[in-house]
């Protein structure tokens, strides 16, 4: 694979995109496990987004972040997302050209902008597809809202205070622990929760003794 990966580059200089560096430091690290991070144009909780992606990526999982809105039509680079707080991240890869990939899980930040995700048609197929196939679905802070708009159902979820009442009016057992886990959809309350919703996914994707390991560097 790593000979592969390089002797296209070799080829064409212009081919060694960040996919082709993705798929290397996989690679080296021995990452089997992926996961796939969700970010619309505006409005994403950065804390979510940053903590969630640091934890995965030392517990060997291999985070692809994708901006919803994509490559700049004039440049066809990607293009900076705005997160809640004003801190601007840079997707790795555009939504529309990792959708069709399989996905260990697949995760859904909370902030003000998560409401557009449940408004997007072709991540409600994303998710619906990763729902019937028994892959992981994370979601944390406002982000189980993204569930209700796409009839994602399971048995109990938490989430922020502020999206209680809609997730109860949805049907949906509402918890007030920090973590919930329901099947196959792990759900969490905020930004004061992003290293135990992380944390929790490890364990789940590589187990108790990975997810622990990472617990003292952390200091959490």
């Amino acid at each position: 694979m790593f000979k592969s990966i390089f002797s296209s580059a070799i080829r064409s200089p212009m081919a060694f995109t960040l996919r082709n560096i993705e798929a290397t430091a996989a690679y080296c690290n021995g990452m089997s496990k992926s996961a796939l991070m969700l970010l619309v144009p505006e409005g994403a909780e950065e804390s979510e987004v940053i903590i969630t992606g640091d934890v995965l990526t030392r517990g060997d999982i291999q985070v692809v972040y994708a901006g919803i809105e994509g490559k700049c039509p004039k440049t066809g680079l990607m293009k900076p997302v705005k997160c809640a707080k004003g801190a601007q991240i840079m997707p790795s890869a555009a939504f529309d050209d990792v959708k069709d990939k399989k996905y260990d899980i697949v995760i859904i930040p909370g902030g003000p902008g998560s409401s557009k995700l449940g408004e997007n048609s072709c991540v409600g197929s994303l998710l619906k597809d990763q729902f019937k196939s028994g892959g992981l679905i994370g979601a944390i802070c406002g982000g189980p809202t993204v569930l209700l708009s796409h009839g994602i159902m399971v048995d109990e979820v938490t989430g922020h205070y502020s999206v209680k009442d809609k997730l109860v009016e949805g049907g949906y057992k509402f918890s007030d622990d920090r973590v919930v886990v329901s099947g196959k959809v792990i759900t969490s309350q905020g930004p004061g929760t992003a290293f135990e919703f992380a944390l929790k996914i490890v364990e789940i994707m590589q187990g108790a003794e990975k997810a622990e390991s990472l617990k003292k560097p952390l200091c959490v």
